[in-house]
């Protein structure tokens, strides 16, 4: 291999000739391999098959309104280290700035596969192109349960909370409002389509921290974590 894969893993993961490394395929396969380095190219060979990482029993989709300057590099990193299944940039009545410009998408799709990269994820994030609030609203019913956390929302501890709205529930979107929130008219448009608003505490979080400590919640709700 050459380019960003081979730079990665000499420059950024300072792997050496001989080292092993996990390889994944696109099926979750998973293989240990021995690194053979010369110069700028980088060679793998396959030693042994080796067990997968098990698979999130929580699926998350992360929708996310789409924010200011390069926040939105910084959710798509972490979300896929939280091992969100889909991300879904949101366009709503209050997103600001040129987040939607074209080339975005490409830039947080290998954004993605490099932090899939760095925490040892098998799989990559499936990343959308930007969609309309009320295109993701008319998609609620593809989910068991969407979460939508609201800074008017009733404060209710998630403690108490979350056993009951996530018993039995295996696939989850949480719909994050941009800089400002969502609208009185987009709450009601979201709860109309089946959503359940949530309070994430009386501090008012930034969108690029909201949707991140909510799916970290979840992960450790369904004992993932």
């Amino acid at each position: 291999m050459r380019g960003d894969d081979a730079r990665k893993l000499t420059l950024v993961l300072r792997k050496r000739d001989g080292d092993l490394v996990h390889l994944y395929d696109s099926s979750g396969s998973a293989f240990e391999a021995q690194l053979a380095i010369t110069d700028a190219r980088v060679r793998a060979r396959l030693v042994r098959t080796i067990a997968a990482p098990p698979v999130e029993s929580l699926e998350i989709v992360l929708a996310q309104g789409l924010p200011k300057g390069q926040k939105m590099d910084f959710v798509v990193e972490k979300a896929t280290e939280l091992g969100v299944a889909r991300i879904v940039p949101l366009v709503t009545e209050r997103t600001q700035g040129e987040g939607a410009r074209e080339g975005k998408t490409e830039r947080w799709r290998r954004l993605a596969r490099a932090a899939a990269q760095q925490c040892g994820r098998s799989g990559v994030p499936e990343i959308e192109a930007p969609l309309a609030w009320s295109e993701m609203c008319a998609r609620f019913s593809e989910f068991e349960r969407v979460l939508v956390p609201w800074e008017l929302a009733k404060v209710e501890p998630l403690a108490g909370r979350l056993p009951g709205l996530l018993t039995g529930v295996r696939r989850v979107a949480v719909a994050i409002g941009p800089e400002g929130g969502f609208s009185h008219a987009e709450i009601e448009q979201a709860t109309a389509a089946g959503a359940v608003t949530i309070s994430l505490g009386r501090r008012i979080l930034r969108t690029e921290t909201a949707g991140l400590v909510v799916c970290g919640i979840l992960r450790y709700a369904a004992g993932e974590l």
